[in-house]
């Protein structure tokens, strides 16, 4: 009797790493010539998880943005991890912007890897299980096609897979 092999899937951020590139970003703007006197600010609450931009016009926040994203990927952080919400107009004509860091796999993403891995007929068992997917199965071959499978459909949020097992 073959014993039950399985992978976890699940979407996580390292938030020390989203509070360095925050760090990078803050000292890159109070450095760089065309942004030093500008006010603008970036905040990250790590309990909340969430980053708020903060700049005098529409153009600059786009500038801070660009900088937070690439130091975000610097730090091999996917921004698929973060969804921006909609840039609001702020007191003294400032434009702010917030994002949510993703953390886990919501249940309606879940529900949609479940029924698209069972649509495409693998030989394996999907459970939900709080904020992450458990696969299993008793061939690795097939959990190998399932992570495959997984990687080439985009849901959104960054996807990695752990305990295998």
């Amino acid at each position: 009797m073959a014993k039950d092999q399985s992978f976890d899937v699940v979407s996580q951020v390292d938030l020390q790493e989203v509070d360095n590139a925050v760090q990078q970003s803050v000292k890159e703007i109070s450095q760089r010539y065309d942004l030093k006197d500008t006010g603008s600010t970036i905040a990250f609450d790590r309990s909340a998880g969430t980053v708020s931009l903060s700049a005098p016009s529409d153009f600059v926040l786009g500038q801070v943005k660009d900088i937070l994203a690439s130091k975000l990927v610097r730090r091999s952080i996917d921004l698929k991890a973060v969804s921006w919400g909609k840039p609001e107009s702020g007191s003294g004509g400032t434009e702010r912007v917030v994002g949510t860091i993703v953390n886990g796999i919501d249940a309606e993403i879940a529900r949609r890897i479940n029924k698209e891995v069972r649509d495409e007929k693998f030989k394996v068992k999907v459970q939900i299980e709080g904020d992450k997917v458990r696969v299993f199965s008793s061939s690795r071959d097939e959990l190998q096609s399932v992570i495959g499978f997984l990687k080439e459909h985009d849901y959104g949020i960054p996807l990695q897979f752990i305990n295998y097992r």
